[in-house]
């Protein structure tokens, strides 16, 4: 509990850092910011996670030409 406090408050204190250095406003970057930053990181974990919960999974790429 109090690892994940710490870990909260740094990020707090690290976007405070940012605003007053960059004199800019806080922006959120939203949900899916990392998924759509790193699209394979996100696929990776989504796998891993699935197959920790005992599934097998197969990807098949959705056709995207049009």
């Amino acid at each position: 509990m109090m690892k994940a406090l710490v870990a909260v408050e740094h990020s707090v204190i690290t976007a405070i850092w940012h605003m007053l250095t960059d004199g800019k406003p806080y922006h959120e970057l939203g949900g899916s910011y990392f998924a759509q930053r790193d699209p394979e990181r996100s696929a990776r974990r989504a796998i891993t996670q699935l197959n920790q919960l005992g599934y097998r999974v197969t990807l098949d790429p959705l056709d995207t030409a049009a």
